[in-house]
């Protein structure tokens, strides 16, 4: 089971007006733990105010640039945002979880395919990780970049896309879309949805050529994109998505249970396994999701940003039946596997085991 780590702060960068880019390094018994795969991110923890808030963060570095960095754009009210992008300084300690993320896939040096990546705003981040490392791994594989943001002085790691470009010529495009910038071609201008999606399949992007499309961004354009994909042809299975969990609260919040809104609803009958140990307990049926109670009786089970974005809170239903309520980070055939993100999932059955460790 994943459990938090130090990691130094050895240099944070100002990329934006509202973000930065910090670079991090695991103590040397723990460099193992910190070897990443293109598209994953880092889980941090930080006391505000006496609540610990967790917040999760993608990694921007390529495999072969032998550094661990990672973006972090300022979010209005988001205190572990605003706090790095104000306040963090090199030498300081930083919590964090050993990578995680399902928003890949393999690398292989005699690979020869096109890839199509879309981001907004800081999606960014993994996405370039994903763009740097499969073109010095697969040198004969291509990618094309659509990248959408308000204007040109919003754009993450610009100068370093256009070194990429320069660096593997015919090889890596970007194309820019900014909803509030005007452009020499209108295509490139306004908000990146539906239309415009199926306008660049038809005009700039051959899709029937594009092995895997790579999405991370704000639902709504992800939602558009996606559509868009799928509407022109491309297979569910070759589109990835990676989603914000953009709607956490700044502050954390602690959800209080009374005897008498608990009174009215059943009770499950849970067992949760942990790293290797099994506890039972019983919860309300309704209002209480399973990683909540695992946490009320005093296990330490991993997550994030609890709202269903991120897997790392997954585990694996045994016995009896469990409902999420969203589900934006597991696979169909995870699902199917009876796995489920414990922070969106409720007991349909009076007893339910699942297991962390699965």
């Amino acid at each position: 089971m994943a459990r938090f780590h130090p990691l130094q702060v050895v240099d944070v960068r100002r990329e934006t007006r509202d973000a930065v880019v910090v670079t991090l390094k695991p103590r040397a018994e723990d460099g193992e733990l910190f070897n990443f795969i293109p598209g994953q991110y880092l889980t941090f923890r930080r006391a505000f105010d006496g609540d610990e808030l967790r917040r999760s963060y993608s990694i921007c570095s390529g495999l072969d640039e032998g550094a661990l960095r990672v973006g972090i754009k300022r979010v209005d009210g988001g205190a572990f945002s605003s706090w790095a992008n104000t306040e963090l300084k090199p030498g300081e300690v930083l919590e964090a979880m050993p990578p995680m993320g399902s928003f890949h896939i393999p690398l292989e040096p005699d690979n020869a395919r096109h890839y199509l990546g879309f981001a907004g705003g800081s999606g960014i981040t993994p996405v370039l990780s994903i763009i740097k490392s499969t073109l010095a791994r697969e040198p004969k594989s291509s990618f094309t970049l659509v990248y959408a943001n308000r204007q040109i002085s919003t754009v993450m790691f610009r100068e370093e896309l256009e070194d990429l470009k320069n660096e593997y010529l015919g090889r890596f495009s970007v194309i820019h879309v900014f909803n509030s910038e005007g452009q020499e071609i209108d295509l490139f201008t306004g908000h990146l949805d539906r239309q415009k999606c199926d306008e660049l399949f038809r005009r700039w992007i051959d899709l029937k050529s594009v092995h895997t499309a790579f999405i991370c961004g704000p639902e709504p354009m992800m939602l558009a994109i996606a559509d868009a994909l799928a509407g022109n042809g491309m297979p569910k299975e070759r589109i990835k998505f990676e989603l914000f969990a953009s709607a956490q609260p700044g502050k954390a919040r602690r959800k209080e249970n009374s005897a008498a809104a608990t009174a009215n609803v059943g009770v499950c009958d849970a067992t949760v396994t942990l790293d290797g140990v099994v506890r039972s307990f019983n919860f309300p049926k309704q209002g209480q999701s399973i990683l909540d109670a695992a946490l009320e009786n005093s296990m330490d089970a991993p997550y994030a940003c609890k709202a269903g974005v991120c897997s790392t809170c997954k585990c694996k239903v045994l016995e009896g039946e469990v409902e999420m309520a969203i589900n934006h980070a597991l696979e169909d055939y995870e699902v199917e596997q009876g796995y489920v993100l414990s922070c969106q999932g409720f007991p349909l059955s009076d007893r339910v085991v699942v297991s962390f460790d699965e």
